[in-house]
């Protein structure tokens, strides 16, 4: 081998190893720049909500030395009810939800998952089939029968359904998550003389856990984040949700308070933050256990 070959082969030997690090350099740079895009209307939102009104839409930057904590003061009392009512309104409706989803939701899962009875995997898969029917085909009647049932300006159409099992993503959740269980766990259990409500709430709960705080993160986003219900549903002030509530900040007919707006969008955004934060970690597991990608 000649001095030239010799010279040559490690620069040979080198260009593998230096393409993959400038790829993943790359890869590193296209990731944090997405990342910056998706969270600057939230930065831009946290920011504004500190700006003068009248400063909000002049500068559109994340950085900016005229800052006030009024919107926060005007936003919480200029309303008709302190904020503060809002935001219980939507929790007395989100923790109820929870709970109605958590009973109904657990016993039609461990119906269609541990019971047999005639008729099973019809019902599951029609069920199943009403994850896609778009809620507006059925708006109409159930407006229909919840006015004649006197329901109107009542949290009754926000919370009696979670309590029938009306969320099938839930239900298909929870189903794959007991069909992953041991069946022997069960066989044991049935030697032992235990009935079904016993092996529900003894032996199924118990390692749900993964399951249950999925659906109760889930339920609690979803709940705190409609706006079309409650707007629907809800017509005396006093029983605001949060998500309504911000729509009285605008006015077509006169001036918008933008900077209140913005900064109880920011105080409404917390409680998401926390649940998030604190159940992130059985978000994770609750979906890999039970096989969902």
């Amino acid at each position: 081998m000649t001095s030239l070959d010799t010279a040559a082969a490690p620069q040979a030997r080198r260009h593998p190893t230096v393409k993959p690090h400038a790829m993943g350099i790359v890869k590193h740079v296209l990731l944090i720049a997405g990342s910056i895009a998706m969270v600057y209307p939230l930065l831009w939102l946290v920011v504004s909500s500190f700006k003068p009104n009248d400063m909000i839409f002049k500068d559109l930057s994340i950085f900016t030395r005229d800052l006030t904590l009024q919107n926060y003061v005007s936003g919480w009392t200029s309303l008709q009810n302190p904020f503060g009512t809002y935001i219980l309104n939507s929790l007395v409706i989100a923790v109820l939800c929870i709970i109605g989803n958590l009973i109904s939701c657990s016993l039609a899962a461990y119906a269609f998952a541990r019971l047999k009875f005639v008729g099973r995997n019809v019902y599951f898969a029609i069920m199943l089939m009403t994850i896609m029917l778009p809620f507006q085909v059925v708006l109409v009647p159930q407006f229909t029968i919840y006015r004649l049932l006197g329901w109107i300006n009542t949290i009754l159409p926000l919370v009696v359904p979670k309590f029938l099992a009306t969320d099938a993503f839930f239900v298909f959740l929870m189903v794959q998550f007991i069909r992953a269980l041991p069946k022997e766990i069960y066989e044991a259990g049935q030697i032992d003389g235990a009935n079904q409500f016993t092996l529900f709430s003894r032996i199924t709960l118990p390692l749900m856990v993964p399951a249950l705080a999925t659906t109760s993160i889930f339920t609690f986003i979803w709940t705190w984040s409609d706006f079309f219900g409650p707007l629907l549903y809800l017509r005396i002030p006093d029983m605001f949700t949060v998500s309504v509530a911000l729509k009285g900040f605008l006015d077509s007919q006169s001036t918008s308070d933008y900077g209140a707006m913005f900064a109880m969008s920011v105080v409404s955004l917390v409680p998401l933050f926390i649940v998030f934060m604190f159940g992130q970690k059985y978000l994770i597991k609750g979906f890999a256990t039970t096989g969902i990608k």
